[in-house]
């Protein structure tokens, strides 16, 4: 029996490690390194510092998603970036919500497959959450992290910045790299890769690639070894917890339903678009409206692997009440739906 539990959690590996890191994870990785390499500080903290315009740090925030369309772990290292680089905690969290909550696709995939009703709920209520968790983590842990912020600005050096054109040009090619690679689009993937290098070649000093690799590289020892444990530990757990005991306990619209499909879908790791054809056989076999969107809302953005990164970057404290936050808001909203759907 155990034998067979720990090759579930090596098969969950191999399965992401072939299917997810070399495609969404190395780009995400490169991304990071070249936020904390490459853009100055100030930047960051113009559009997601703690003095930001919150309006315009929460609105670019909460739809961050529907360009990026990432899952619960490719997010991790563009948000490790950000947030190291000073951002504020409440559109860094934000961010890290509707980062695999907010994807375009996902969403009109959820209204053909699981209907319009769910669709639409999922969008509204994925946007608002992501502003309302990034509100609730500001007015909790905002006063301190501005604090170290300050400080850490008056001793930082000086860092080069590029032009505008440049900047922009070399972050949207990673950027597409990422979204084209997830796609399987690669002759696209090796024409962007192309223009990566030339631009390297022409614009960027041999120190200023080394310095991104280097960033890059800290953020891969950083989140890697967690994200990889986390993965055998959901793969371990799809055996203990199989889904037809989950569906036993969501068909109705209980607060418990609510809660556990919630839970459920917090731990178990779904790559992106693969929650809706589950969540579709699981609404076939008798599961409730109310449980699907809290599953929903909860599944894409948090799995295990998800949380112990978030705790390695965060610390313990904030990761539990943006962990709490987003279960706790799930199961109300799932059931809030219930009864009106």
């Amino acid at each position: 029996m155990w034998v067979s539990i720990l090759l579930s959690g090596v098969q969950a590996l191999l399965e992401y490690l072939s299917a997810h890191v070399l495609v969404c994870l190395v780009p995400a990785f490169f991304i990071a390194g070249a936020i904390s390499s490459m853009v100055k500080k100030e930047v960051i903290l113009k559009y997601f510092g703690p003095k930001a315009n919150k309006a315009l740090s929460y609105a670019v925030a909460s739809v961050a998603g529907t360009v990026l369309a990432v899952c619960s772990c490719t997010i991790l290292p563009i948000f490790s970036g950000i947030y190291s680089m000073g951002a504020g905690i409440g559109p860094a969290t934000t961010f890290l919500y509707s980062g695999p909550a907010i994807n375009l696709l996902a969403i009109i995939y959820s209204a053909r497959l699981l209907g319009v009703e769910l669709g639409i709920a999922r969008a509204v209520g994925a946007i608002s959450f992501a502003i309302v968790i990034g509100l609730i983590m500001s007015a909790v842990f905002e006063k301190k992290r501005k604090e170290k912020v300050e400080v850490s600005l008056a001793t930082d050096s000086e860092k080069a910045q590029k032009s505008a054109p440049v900047t922009l040009l070399f972050f949207a090619n990673l950027i597409a790299i990422l979204v084209l690679g997830a796609w399987g689009k690669w002759w696209i993937v090796a024409i962007l890769l192309a223009i990566l290098l030339t631009l390297l070649k022409l614009w960027f000093t041999k120190e200023e690639v080394l310095s991104w690799l280097r960033a890059t590289w800290q953020f891969t020892l950083l989140i890697l070894p967690w994200l990889l444990l986390g993965v055998f530990a959901a793969g371990i757990i799809k055996v203990i917890l199989p889904p037809e005991v989950i569906q036993t306990w969501v068909g109705g619209n209980s607060l418990m339903s609510n809660l556990i499909a919630s839970v459920s879908g917090a731990l178990m790791y779904f790559a992106t678009l693969t929650e809706v054809p589950i969540l579709r056989a699981f609404l076939d076999l008798g599961m409730g409206k109310g449980p699907a969107l809290a599953l929903l809302l909860a599944g894409p953005a948090l799995s295990l692997p998800n949380m112990l990164v978030i705790r390695s970057i965060m610390g313990i404290r904030k990761a539990l009440v943006y962990i709490g936050l987003v279960v706790i808001m799930s199961t109300f909203i799932g059931m809030m739906f219930g009864f009106l759907f």
